[in-house]
């Protein structure tokens, strides 16, 4: 391993036990472009359907969302850095009063990793 590569250990917290305290590390890629997009930590069983800011562990841009932004309104649309497609959208998922951002149908692919960033280059 890299000396500049960081290891991630995944955030545990009463949202990892709700949702029955499996956890798994995703790569995020544009589905354009094949840009790496983001390293998120994926809490249970189910579909991707948003990114909790404090899941989102790189890039630092936005890693520091979550202590940076309090509202909605403060948080900037998610897009391919290479291309500028739309990969998601800021929202605030009610039930647990958490900002997020609502992931654009089709707009990305998912990869499991180990938690490892920078990504190796292949």
């Amino acid at each position: 391993m890299d000396k500049r590569e960081k290891v991630h250990k995944f955030k545990k917290d009463r949202y990892v036990k709700t949702r029955g305290g499996n956890s798994h590390f995703l790569d995020l890629y544009c589905s354009n472009c094949n840009q790496h997009i983001l390293l998120y930590q994926k809490d249970g069983q189910g579909s991707l359907l948003r990114l909790y800011l404090d899941r989102i562990f790189e890039p630092q841009e936005l890693a520091i969302l979550q202590s940076t932004c309090n509202t909605k309104s403060q948080i900037p649309n998610l897009k391919c850095g290479a291309c500028q497609k739309l990969i998601a959208i800021p929202m605030v998922y009610k039930p647990e009063n958490r900002l997020a951002f609502s992931l654009v149908p089709g707009s990305f692919i998912k990869k499991k990793s180990e938690g490892v960033y920078p990504l190796k280059e292949s």
